[in-house]
């Protein structure tokens, strides 16, 4: 009888630990995806909507809903939504075969033993593995990935990105993903959602694409050629019109995203199937209530003004813009009975602000202010020069120097 009752309490231990391993709570990465200009992180809720944005809302399908595809819990006995790992930069690294090698980066990867698989373990789906090496900032992505049984894998495809770089696939390479992009910076994560901002566009699926890409795309999964197909990487944007406010917090956050960042076409599937990452704190009730927004909420966005270099992923980026504390260019500058300082407020939205340079008539530097802060902030000038000597009255400029190394001016005439 004892060891009946033995058996019994390992068999609902074995149960417990089985049913654990299933909660997801995903860990922080401490890694950021790409630089700061790069297009997956560029706002594009100013950009021109694409010529054949109609047709393409039509094709994908103006009545459908969204579909998050992503939240707390199983479905088919597996989390949903598609999962990572983070892995030390130590993480040994195992032998991995490809079905199709012309066009993946060869092994080893780091896979950590009984690495979260999409889908689950028993899945004949697309097993997409993910891989972030926390030490060296490096993303490893898996498609249709199988263990061997003897420490090694085999997979379909397989792409190595590093999160601090803007290169892209090479031209006509796929990657894990159809549209030959990584996957999870494309991901909507929990830990992100409850910042209260999700700062980049977010994957998304259709049925129907064409046989053709665009950047920073670089491979199609199509022998479809009518325009009315939308290409692999094209960018959505959720219109500016659609009212969001009765939506709950975190629905808003994704929303919100989707209207200054967009979705991102990479790869075939259901319509409007938005891709995130499996978390037990998401609430499904919550997060099914982006259904009630349709196709028809939606326009295709023309992104090809951000391209710099179409083997680059960086984009061109909006600075944000200086405004001085009076309404009009004409400013009085030190000493002045109401005006002592020049107020110069600065929008450095991306972060791409680098420093700020008061310049002469001759082009001469005069004044220079330097960490220049994310976000909004403020520089007082006071009429003088970086050796505190005040400067003769006269026409003197603003020069914006950004990460791009662009200049912006702005007149100030001083008297």
């Amino acid at each position: 009888m004892k060891n009946f009752t033995l058996k019994i309490l390992l068999l609902l231990l074995f149960f417990y630990l089985t049913k654990a391993e299933t909660k997801q709570i995903q860990e922080q990465i401490p890694c950021t995806f790409f630089p700061p200009d790069n297009i997956w992180n560029s706002p594009i809720d100013e950009l021109p909507m694409d010529a054949n944005s109609n047709a393409y809302i039509q094709t994908i399908g103006t009545t459908k809903g969204l579909h998050p595809d992503f939240g707390s819990g199983e479905w088919n006995s597996a989390p949903i939504g598609i999962p990572y790992v983070l892995v030390p930069g130590n993480q040994p690294k195992v032998t991995l075969s490809f079905q199709w090698p012309d066009e993946c980066d060869p092994g080893p990867y780091p896979i950590p033993p009984n690495p979260p698989i999409e889908g689950g373990v028993n899945s004949t789906g697309d097993r997409h593995i993910l891989i972030v090496d926390t030490g060296n900032c490096i993303l490893y992505e898996i498609y249709s990935a199988y263990p061997n049984g003897d420490g090694t894998w085999r997979a379909g495809s397989g792409a190595v990105f590093d999160l601090n770089s803007n290169n892209l696939r090479p031209d006509t390479w796929t990657s894990a993903d159809a549209a030959g992009l990584p996957i999870l910076p494309g991901l909507v994560r929990f830990d992100e959602v409850a910042t209260g901002e999700i700062n980049h566009a977010i994957r998304f699926t259709c049925p129907q694409t064409r046989r053709d890409y665009v950047w920073p795309a670089r491979h199609y999964a199509s022998s479809l050629t009518d325009m009315k197909y939308p290409p692999m990487g094209q960018r959505f944007r959720l219109k500016s019109s659609v009212d969001i406010s009765g939506y709950p917090a975190d629905v808003r956050v994704i929303l919100r995203a989707m209207k200054k960042y967009g979705i991102i076409l990479a790869d075939n599937g259901s319509a409007w199937f938005i891709s995130g990452v499996p978390d037990e704190r998401w609430n499904n009730d919550s997060l099914n209530e982006i259904k009630k927004i349709n196709g028809s909420d939606f326009e295709a966005v023309d992104c090809s003004s951000l391209m710099i270099d179409a083997n680059s992923g960086q984009a061109k980026q909006s600075t944000g813009y200086v405004e001085s504390s009076e309404n009009s260019n004409t400013i009085q500058c030190y000493p002045n009975p109401f005006n002592s300082e020049l107020t110069i407020n600065i929008k450095n939205l991306r972060g791409t602000i680098k420093k700020i340079e008061i310049v002469n008539f001759l082009g001469e530097t005069v004044r220079t202010f330097n960490n220049m802060a994310n976000g909004n902030s403020t520089v007082l000038w006071d009429g003088r020069d970086d050796n505190n000597v005040l400067l003769n009255p006269g026409t003197y400029f603003i020069n914006i120097s950004d990460c791009s190394n662009d200049i912006h001016l702005k007149v100030l005439f001083c008297y």
